[in-house]
């Protein structure tokens, strides 16, 4: 099959969705299919089967940046790309992006499917967003949901309903990953993980680092390893106190990540908001590290309600601290845990996820092209829908901009 993959931000820099493209591109290609994706981007290293559709702009939202294209030429380029690929289907994630799968959206004459990965509250932009969205949504043939979060979003926002096909993670790397010595945690020093932008709020580092005191208090050889791009210089400050205790490793590399994990006692989600799904828990999971993550609904449903990990009170220091102090101090309820998660990991292996993908590709290719439909729009859509969304109040009220970050 020729599987064409549309991603709205700029594949220079890093984030889960980018990632999740990229590793369903890899698996699809791997069982022999002719799969191409089109993003923003400025690298002049990019694969052979990945094409640029230019530069990208960089805006800020939610505690967070979207690195999206919203020139003239990207409706041209990404023209172009359709036009040189004869697609069985092409998939489009975040559709409701302003950037490159809107435009793939308004102008493929293939059969559509769509991924939606944001979850969001209330946001006026994006209901105001909904009526122009209108000339386009219906094209998509099929829907994707990488949650039950990212289903209620679409529905409150757009209508229609999707499918849920969770996020998928290469748990084998995690199952297998050799821990490195100097992270590994000992029976006399457990050791602590936080993943995540430093200088996000919404990942919540200033949360997990509230937490540290306390923890050491009852276990003074623990360790707290942050790692993450970004700087918390007020966090740093507030951790000084504690020397060799906290250390901060800065960006790490995949197999850095799964080292990491493999080694740890426990993994921190403290994030408040904004998230979907949990890649990085179910990663922490495959490396059978128990998991310790903030009640939002995204990591409720991942740790399926606590039984494949521990939860704590969102947005509040004392009660993670509380909840690693158990699970520390209950060597068995850790393994336990610890378990349960792996256990839990498996569904979201991307052997298990391509499958369901593969078969709603299989659904829309059925259902047929929009274009046979008589759902084709003009070139001048894009533009309208540009202006349209541009126009909203992004800055005060963001939803109509999904998180792009890890």
């Amino acid at each position: 099959m020729k599987i064409g993959i549309v991603n709205p931000y700029s594949w220079d820099v890093p984030g889960g969705v980018g990632f999740h493209i990229r590793d369903l591109a890899l698996k699809l290609r791997s069982r022999g299919h002719d799969v191409r994706v089109l993003t923003p981007s400025t690298s002049e290293d990019l694969p052979e089967w990945i094409t640029s559709a230019g530069s990208s702009v960089s805006i800020p939202f939610n505690g967070s940046v979207a690195n999206i294209s919203v020139k003239p030429t990207t409706m041209k380029r990404t023209r172009r790309w359709l036009a040189e690929n004869n697609f069985d289907v092409v998939h489009v994630h975040e559709p409701v992006v302003p950037s490159v799968s809107m435009a793939a959206a308004i102008s493929s004459r293939a059969p559509l499917v769509g991924t939606f990965h944001a979850a969001l509250g209330r946001s006026v932009s994006r209901s105001i967003a909904s009526a122009p969205m209108r000339l386009y949504m219906e094209r998509i043939g099929v829907r994707i949901a990488v949650s039950e979060e990212a289903r209620r979003t679409l529905i409150e926002h757009h209508g229609g309903d999707a499918v849920i096909i969770p996020n998928g993670v290469e748990t084998a790397s995690f199952r297998t990953a050799t821990p490195l010595v100097q992270w590994a945690a000992t029976a006399d020093r457990p050791v602590v993980v936080f993943l995540g932008r430093l200088d996000e709020p919404r990942k919540g580092l200033s949360i997990f680092v509230g937490a540290i005191e306390r923890v050491l208090a009852r276990f003074p050889g623990a360790r707290f390893l942050i790692a993450g791009r970004g700087d918390a210089p007020d966090c740093r400050e507030a951790v000084a106190r504690f020397g060799d205790s906290v250390s901060f490793l800065g960006g790490i590399s995949d197999e850095e990540k799964e080292s990491l994990l493999a080694g740890a006692s426990v993994y921190v989600a403290p994030q408040t908001g904004g998230e979907s799904f949990g890649i990085v828990l179910v990663e922490a999971m495959s490396a059978r590290t128990a998991v310790v993550a903030s009640d939002i609904p995204a990591f409720r449903a991942v740790l399926e309600d606590g039984r494949a990990g521990a939860l704590f009170e969102t947005g509040n220091s004392q009660s993670l601290a509380a909840t690693l102090i158990d699970l520390l101090s209950d060597p068995s309820r850790l393994e336990q845990v610890s378990d349960a998660g792996q256990r839990a990991s498996a569904q979201y292996d991307w052997e298990v996820v391509a499958d369901k993908v593969f078969e709603v590709y299989k659904l829309a290719i059925d259902m047929g092209s929009p274009a046979v439909s008589g759902t084709e729009l003009r070139p001048e859509t894009w533009t309208l829908l540009m202006v349209a969304v541009m126009r909203l109040p992004v800055g005060s009220d963001p939803g109509i901009l999904p998180g792009s970050g890890p």
